[in-house]
């Protein structure tokens, strides 16, 4: 835009202009520099003597053209100040400079600057007033090194209508200070800033014009006013800007970061990029604007693939009562379909095959002298074979072990207590999403005379419904059920109201509020089934701040008949359904933490953190890891509320890991900060780093993070290395890594003798080998834009038991690592056509390049290969059509896509 000899501020980032041009120019900087050099006493007087000595004819020329200029300028003859002024404009624009100089005329009216500003004090309001006010902006660049804002002064002294003609550097330098003043207005609060936001308005069309669409979103992002974008862009510039917006949103403080995912998801709209919308409401909370804009929708197969993300989220819209295929439509907004799709894609890979735990262990790999060791067949041994298998083979409905015909039942027995009801709840994972076929298997199990084996049973059940809806709502009948929620003995009522969280994840349902409320409340109770309860509810209701269970979580812990429970260790379940109502809530939690202020208790502190972290979790908001690593700081003296004070700091260490998780340069960042924990940190610290380490990288096994963990599982403190074993099992959920897997198989070796250690070591076996390698536990999804609060939660409850393992896990409630069920997903690609039927496509798949920003059509891919569908997609991965015969109406290839004919595609292009 303007012309070629646009750039004034050429000093900070102008353009080459040709060869003449650097020619002209080196001799006067080298002469200048060297006489500096020469004469050490006169250094500035032997720069001007070389500036006026080394000046070309043709400089030399300009400079003087220009000084008679500005002296007819001062001659009280204002006839011809008019004719003056424009062929000073011209003589800056058409100038030609290098890549380091200041263009030669600015550099020649440097000097006289004050002449100038003070002829403009001098002269009357008129048409020279204004013009001369323009050249003093374009001169006022040469002093921003001087913190002078003098180019924005004149230029709101100057008509807007010329800026075009300075150049691209010039509306740059502008927009930079308008800024800076707009800020400093803003802070002092003595000014208004119409002017400001006025000359912003002509600023942002003339840098989209110019393909700097990243600039215009900058400048209206600092003078808050994002919303007015929509009227500067079209179909040709809406996508850019969008992404740019979206790519901000984790680095913008609160509502900003809102502001702008509201002003993308109009602008979606307006263009109807519906699949796209919807991600950002989704990315909002807002339900109801995903059913406005779920309502919206008159293309039937668009609606069917705007169903497949909502359900991706577990979030619960009906289908419109208008929809001719609304039993279909149904069907995708509940994952029934689900299983199908996992299988056919099992079938693909040529995984159906049940996988036994021994080709997990791999024990002839182990070394020779404890091989036997680590498979004694003892209870603790078979429980954890259990786990195992229930993982690996999670979601295909076939073992060797549970499902099997041959030995049905028998497994159970090889456990004892609490390992029964595990063992039995294991059917459940066996037969993940499968409700139709599943129940049947599950049924017998309901009428066992053993309470362990009908707990596991219950348990089960909600394990198989997390995440899929059925109109005859089989597990709410089941769970629900007075004789199971209200039995005498304590194992099966955990089971049901387990199941009924696990089961209704994310759906909001006030039938489960009916049955679970008065559960929280009842201060006759044990701690552990009222927490439970709680904990229920917050996995129902997440992210919903629901008034109800908000009130009742909080008038248990301020009720004094539970004072002497609240230290009980699982209390903080309690705690933590809470935190998980208020679930990406950001500021909307202040009141909450407000409330807890008032409770007298050493637990109160703890909870108000862990209802913090979850409010901004995934936000990678700065200030608040800095506060958590302030609590971390914090020596804790002995004293009655060491309790308190312990699991305060363990939450913290979580939710540094917490909130950091969306953010790629945050996570980077905190990697450092738990290596100086685990140096400096105590005991408490120490256990939860490992912990905080899993989750910031789920399903991802990053060698930097699985080689710290590998050296924190021989640790001297057991409960470090413990956690450390899980977290290494996180990172590679679903994965397969051969690495990990060698890892794991050493730490069999080594802790043959640990029971607990070597328990956790099969855990992480199980967790590697997810689901055959097919499974992912990684809450973000839809190409890592979309943070799943049920995949999240899932995560969460689980590492706040590991805090203490031997308390919870390696202790008697293993059962609690049902918890992940609602994180595990298959990490698929799988194409259908618009009636929903298997499509085979090729499809490149590659590792992700992030394209915000930058010009052209980069490509979004790297180091790609050609696969048929359906395929795996690892973490960071993405992938595109390798052809345009198809149109996919989902906005990123990831899970389930429907694909259309394309109208235009002829067969043979």
């Amino acid at each position: 835009m303007g012309q070629e000899s646009e750039s004034p501020q050429a000093v900070n980032e102008g353009k080459g202009k040709g060869p003449d041009a650097t020619k002209d120019e080196e001799p006067v900087e080298n002469g200048s520099k060297e006489d500096g050099k020469k004469d050490d006493g006169k250094k500035e007087d032997g720069k001007k003597d070389a500036n006026e000595e080394e000046l070309s004819e043709e400089d030399q020329q300009l400079k003087n053209e220009l000084e008679v200029m500005v002296e007819r300028l001062t001659e009280s003859d204002s006839s011809v100040y008019k004719t003056v002024l424009e062929a000073m404009k011209t003589s800056i624009k058409t100038s030609t400079s290098s890549m380091t100089a200041v263009p030669k005329p600015l550099k020649f009216l440097r000097p006289h600057y004050k002449t100038l500003t003070r002829l403009y004090e001098d002269w009357p309001a008129d048409d020279n007033k204004t013009s001369l006010a323009d050249v003093l902006s374009v001169i006022g660049m040469t002093f921003s090194d001087e913190d002078k804002q003098d180019t924005l002064k004149y230029r709101l002294l100057a008509p807007t209508s010329d800026i075009e003609s300075w150049g691209h550097e010039y509306v740059r330098h502008l927009a930079l200070e308008l800024g800076e003043v707009y800020a400093h207005r803003i802070s002092t609060g003595d000014a208004p800033t119409v002017d400001l936001i006025n000359l912003a308005m002509v600023l942002v069309p003339l840098f989209i014009k110019s393909n700097a669409e990243a600039d215009a979103v900058d400048l209206m992002s600092e003078l808050e006013i994002i919303h007015k974008i929509p009227a500067f862009i079209d179909e040709n510039t809406y996508a850019r800007i969008c992404l740019y917006m979206v790519s901000m949103v984790n680095l913008l403080p609160y509502p900003d970061n809102e502001n702008f995912l509201r002003t993308a998801h109009d602008i979606y709209m307006d263009y109807g990029q519906i699949a796209q919308a919807i991600i950002l409401a989704i990315r909002l909370h807002d339900s109801e604007l995903i059913r406005f804009d779920f309502s919206k929708v008159e293309d039937a197969a668009l609606r069917k693939q705007l169903a497949f993300l909502i359900a991706r989220q577990r979030i619960v819209v009906d289908a419109p009562e208008d929809d001719e295929e609304r039993q279909v439509t149904l069907d995708c907004l509940s994952n029934l379909k689900l299983p199908d799709h996992f299988k056919s894609l099992g079938k693909e890979l040529n995984i159906l095959d049940p996988k036994t735990t021994e080709d997990i262990y791999k024990s002839h790999l182990e070394s020779s002298r404890v091989a036997g060791m680590t498979n004694l067949d003892s209870a603790r041994h078979n429980l954890a074979a259990a786990f195992v298998n229930a993982f690996v083979n999670a979601g295909f409905a076939s073992d060797k072990m549970m499902l099997h015909e041959d030995d049905r039942e028998t497994w159970v027995w090889k456990t004892k207590a609490e390992g029964m009801m595990s063992t039995t709840a294991s059917v459940g994972t066996l037969l993940l999403w499968d409700i139709e076929s599943g129940l049947d298997k599950i049924d017998k199990y309901t009428y066992s005379h053993d309470p362990e084996v009908m707990a596991g049973a219950m348990l089960a059940i909600g394990i198989m419904n997390s995440g899929v809806r059925i109109d005859s709502d089989p597990a709410l009948s089941l769970l629900g059920d007075s004789e199971k929620l209200h039995n005498s003995n304590p194992l099966i009522r955990i089971g049901s109201i387990m199941g009924l969280g696990l089961s209704y994840a994310g759906s909001n349902k006030e039938d489960v509020l009916e049955l679970l409320l008065p559960i929280v409340i009842d201060s006759s109770l044990d701690m552990q089934i009222s927490a439970m309860a709680a904990l229920s509810c917050g996995l129902t209701f997440v992210g919903s701040s629901n008034p109800e269970v908000t009130e009742a979580i909080v008038t248990t812990l301020m009720d004094d008949d539970r004072k002497n429970q609240l230290t009980d260790k699982w209390a903080r379940f309690l705690a933590l359904g809470l935190g998980l109502l208020f679930f990406g809530r950001q500021e909307e939690v202040d009141v909450i933490l407000e409330t807890l202020k008032a409770v007298d208790h050493p637990m109160a502190k703890p909870t108000a953190v862990l209802a913090e972290i979850c409010a901004w979790a995934g936000t990678g908001a700065v200030l608040k890891i800095q506060e958590l690593l302030h609590i971390c700081n914090e020596h804790q003296e002995e004293s009655d509320d060491r309790k308190g004070d312990e699991l305060l700091q363990a939450y913290a260490v979580i939710g540094i890991a917490l909130v950091a998780m969306g953010e790629d340069v945050g996570q980077e960042m905190v990697l450092r900060q738990f290596g100086h924990l685990m140096h400096y940190g105590e005991a408490n610290i120490r256990k939860a780093v490992p912990l905080a380490m899993g989750l910031i990288s789920p399903s991802n096994p990053q060698m930097k993070v699985y080689d710290t963990l590998s050296r924190y599982s021989h640790d001297t403190d057991p409960e470090v290395a413990i956690n450390a074993i899980f977290a290494m099992g996180m990172l590679g959920a679903g994965t397969n890594n051969a690495r990990l897997a060698q890892l794991l198989r050493q730490l069999a070796s080594y802790y043959h003798r640990d029971q607990d250690a070597l328990f956790m070591v099969r855990i992480a076996q199980g967790l590697l080998h997810m689901g055959k390698g097919t499974l992912s536990i990684n809450p973000f999804h839809t190409d890592r834009q979309v943070l799943s609060q049920v995949a999240t939660a899932g995560l969460l409850a689980t590492l706040i038991a590991l805090i203490e393992p031997k308390e919870f896990i390696t202790g008697d409630h293993h059962y609690l690592l049902y918890y992940l069920v609602t994180a595990m997903h298959p990490r698929f690609l799988v194409t259908l056509d618009e009636k929903l039927k298997p499509l085979k496509v090729n499809v490149r798949v590659g590792q992700a390049v992030d394209v915000v920003g930058q010009a052209g059509r980069p490509k979004t891919i790297t180091g790609w290969q050609t696969q048929s569908t359906p395929v795996l997609l690892g973490y960071g991965e993405r992938a595109e059509l390798e052809d345009e015969e198809y149109i996919s109406l989902n906005g990123t290839l990831e899970g389930l896509v429907i694909l259309r004919k394309n109208p235009e595609w002829k067969d043979g292009q």
